[in-house]
């Protein structure tokens, strides 16, 4: 090759290098997506694997004893007067968290737990300058427990949970409404198993109110009886 054709190459423009990082997969972001960084026992709900057949222990107890025990008792002609339990709802009042989300979160977080069922937070409805509250703020949370799971918390409640209230002496029989509805209370969600104590920041009050369809307040306390409720007198 001449040197005229030599030069003429030094001189042609390069290509453009590949661009550095070209193919390469993007770094992973710290942290997983959606992952819950808030105080309490967090725990994924969703549908709750149970075998064929699966009756809850309370339940069958009910449908083949209690039933029976509150027949004979009251002397009830219809089937469809037997009291049964409608619904259980657990509320736990959270006041702090109208100045603090994180307070908020970890309640629901507990709760859930305890419930095996999502937990709503519960808003102020008008405001309270005294307790620096306004309309629309979270005050708490609460969820509404039906057919199963409402007889497997209950289950959980009588005999696991009410057994580790520290000096527990039993549950008061003058908390029915007259209209077959009982309310009792908790000074600690950590009596439940479920509830992680090493991630728990604050220990939470819980109400828990029982409504069943007795019409009267004895019907509702021997019906609550046939579960074996821990009453005093």
């Amino acid at each position: 090759m001449s040197e005229a054709g030599k030069e003429k190459k030094a001189k042609e423009p390069k290509a453009k290098d590949a661009k550095v990082g070209a193919g390469v997969p993007k770094a992973e972001k710290k942290g997983k997506k959606g992952e819950d960084k808030s105080g309490g026992t967090a725990v994924k709900v969703g549908e709750t694997a149970r075998e064929a057949g699966y009756v809850p222990r309370f339940k069958q107890r009910y449908n083949e004893v209690i039933r029976q025990a509150l027949i004979k008792e009251f002397g009830y002609t219809n089937p469809m007067q037997v009291p049964k339990i409608n619904k259980i709802v657990l509320n736990i009042g959270a006041g702090e968290g109208a100045q603090d989300s994180k307070k908020i979160q970890s309640a629901q977080n507990d709760l859930t737990a305890i419930a095996g069922q999502k937990a709503v937070i519960t808003r102020a409805k008008k405001s309270i300058s005294t307790f620096k509250i306004t309309a629309g703020r979270p005050v708490g949370v609460k969820v509404t427990l039906r057919k199963e799971r409402m007889y497997e918390f209950l289950d959980r409640l009588i005999t696991t949970a009410l057994p580790r209230v520290r000096d527990f002496r039993g549950v008061s029989a003058k908390s029915f409404d007259g209209r077959g509805n009982y309310a009792m209370g908790l000074k600690e969600h950590i009596v439940f198993l479920e509830i992680d104590y090493d991630r728990t920041e604050n220990v939470w009050g819980m109400d828990i109110i029982i409504n069943t369809s007795a019409k009267t307040d004895a019907e509702a306390e021997a019906l609550l009886k046939g579960f074996q409720f821990p009453f005093t007198n």
